[in-house]
Parts: C-alpha cells; structure tokens; sequence
C-alpha cells in the first residue's frame, strides 16, 4: 500500500504543477467569451467561505468552481474475471476438525465475480484542484469458482458485503480539456470471509465540459480514461456445503465422487505420494461429506486471489443542473472487468 500511496501522491503533484499553469478544477473551467457577462459577476464575488482554500481567488481570475462540499449517493454494478492461487482447504463437522491444508494441485478454471453496491461519498474540496472524500455502503457478492482439476466442480456463493474507505483526487486542466486523477481505499467486508479485503482503485480521465449558453450554471461533461483496481491477495474463510455448492452440483454428486476415487486410483504410491497424502488428510473427508449429502459440514478456505486483469477501460457523461445537483454515469466497457456507476449529487457552501 506504502507504494501506491507514494505513487498517488506523485501523480497529484504533477497534476497540481499542471494546474499552476492551466486551469482549476474540471468542473470549474473558464467560461467562454459568450457568457462575459457571467465571467464578469464571478469575479466580483466575494467569496467568505471556508472551502475550497483559495476559493477567492479562483473566482477573483473568472473560475466558476463547485460548491465545495457534497453527498453523492451511488450505484454500482461490476463483473470480472478472478485468478486464484495457492488454494488450502480444510473441514469441521461434528467429528473432525481438519485444519486448513495446501492443496497446491487443484486447478481452476474461469471464475467470476458480480457484485451490485450502494454507497454514499461524501466530499469536501479542500482546495480549488484538491478533493477528499470517504465512502460507505453495503452491496451483495456473487462468485462462481470451477475446479477443473482433480475434479471437475462448481461452487457459487452469495453474500453480502460492507465497505468503506477514503479517496483523494486532484484535477486541472489544459486548454479545453480537463485531466483528473482519483484514488481511494476501501476495505470490503463479505459475511463469509474472517477480514476486510483491502482494494486499491486509481483512476485517470480525460474529457471536455460543454456549458450551455443560456444557461452557465448547468453543463454536460464527457470522458475516456483508465481504471485500476488491485485487492489484497490472501483470503480466509469458512462456509457450509449446502451454501458452497449450487443445486446443479448436487446433482452431479455421484459424478462427482466418482471422477474423484478415478483420479485417486490413478495416483503413482511413489512420485505422487504427496498429492496421496493431501488427498487423504482433507480431499477425501470432503468428498465423502458430498457423499453423503451433508450440507452441514463447513469448509474452511485460504487463497490468494486476484482480478484477472488490473486494467480497463471506461467512458463517462455528468450533468450539472445546477451548482447544487449533479448526476452522474461511467461505464468501463474495455478490457475483462465491465461495470456500470449511476449517481446523484448535492453539494452546498461550507
């Protein structure tokens, strides 16, 4: 975390160098020459509030900057692929309890993750370029996960999800065009896992802002840029069967335990003596609870999970009715990960 930490920071600063020589914030770009006379009154305002810092004189050289403080309620709906690694597994039921196990042989092969959260951003510009903000909300989780190897095997879990965080953005501009860059921090609690998941999100646009002529307070702004999301890797929890395995899979448990004792009684007693002991010490309890349909037995689960890929793709559009509401959309629409953001934003003087 120290590393992005340090590379935000670095990338604020260029943008505030940036800023030094171009414009404020993106929301708040000079006004052109047809609305003079709107340009004009924003330098005779007189600005007595606390936020932004410099707030004065921005408006002082004719930037129309936001109200400096905001709720943005949003809703957000993400697909994307997942990798994982280093699986251990491990079992409890009324008469055993197998402490998590390495079993570094079982493959997997594409598994996915959808989740749909609402959150509440609130926002404060410190300066005319700087914003903080934090965020709260509560979403649900659905992942699917296939094991190719030894068997073939699908698990699906639901549940629901807590998250909050902090983010800082730093946004200017250059000629017509704005830049901004956004980063936060979020740790993300699903029911079934023991601790947060810590995922780092950065995010850099570039778009233009048309204002309308009769109308300078209200404006439509468009965007391309890039998103990042990188998680922590190492994840630990525990879930019953019944809740870990669809109905589909219960239907196949014949199946199932079948291909296992096929791959079991296939295994060399010699160079496959490791894979015999794993199996032994915690696969084949498991697949005997799956024998015999008990959904009461709870799984224990460590791993090491990952996005597919970091990068993707995304392409936005607000519109400003007035100083006080905003609403937002942003589709990321490139590369593995697909999401979909709608918003709603008040902001007010402070």
């Amino acid at each position: 975390m120290k590393t992005i930490f340090k590379f935000s920071i670095l990338t604020l600063l260029i943008i505030l160098v940036t800023v030094e020589h171009s414009h404020a914030q993106y929301t708040s770009k000079k006004v052109r020459t047809v609305h003079q006379v709107y340009t004009d009154s924003l330098k005779s305002v007189d600005y007595n509030y606390m936020f932004p810092i410099l707030g004065q004189g921005a408006y002082s050289k004719g930037f129309d900057i936001p109200y400096p403080v905001g709720i943005m309620a949003n809703g957000i709906w993400m697909d994307q692929g997942l990798v994982i690694d280093n699986m251990q597994l491990g079992l409890l039921t009324d008469n055993q309890d197998i402490p998590l196990t390495p079993t570094d042989f079982i493959e997997f092969g594409d598994n996915t993750n959808t989740s749909y959260v609402f959150t509440v951003r609130p926002d404060i510009w410190i300066l005319p370029f700087l914003n903080v903000y934090g965020l709260f909300g509560y979403g649900s989780s659905h992942t699917e996960v296939f094991l190719t190897a030894p068997i073939e095997l699908k698990s699906v879990v639901d549940q629901g999800v807590q998250t909050m965080g902090f983010g800082i953005m730093g946004a200017g501009g250059v000629g017509p065009v704005w830049v901004q860059a956004d980063f936060n921090f979020t740790w993300n609690k699903p029911e079934l896992l023991e601790e947060a998941t810590r995922v780092n999100v950065m995010g850099m646009r570039m778009g233009h802002t048309f204002v309308f002529k009769q109308k300078p307070e209200s404006n439509i702004a468009v965007w391309i840029g890039g998103m990042s999301l990188k998680m922590s890797t190492e994840t630990a929890g525990q879930i019953t069967l019944i809740d870990a395995l669809p109905p589909e899979t219960w239907e196949r448990a014949d199946e199932i335990v079948a291909d296992y004792w096929t791959w079991y009684d296939g295994l060399h007693p010699v160079s496959d003596a490791g894979k015999i002991r794993i199996a032994d010490n915690v696969l084949t309890p498991i697949v005997d609870r799956i024998e015999a349909a008990d959904g009461d037995a709870i799984i224990k689960y460590g791993m090491d999970k990952q996005t597919k890929n970091r990068w993707n793709g995304i392409i936005g559009m607000q519109y400003q009715l007035n100083k006080k509401w905003q609403f937002r959309s942003e589709l990321g629409i490139i590369g593995d990960r697909k999401s979909a953001l709608l918003s709603i934003n008040y902001r007010f003087l402070m």
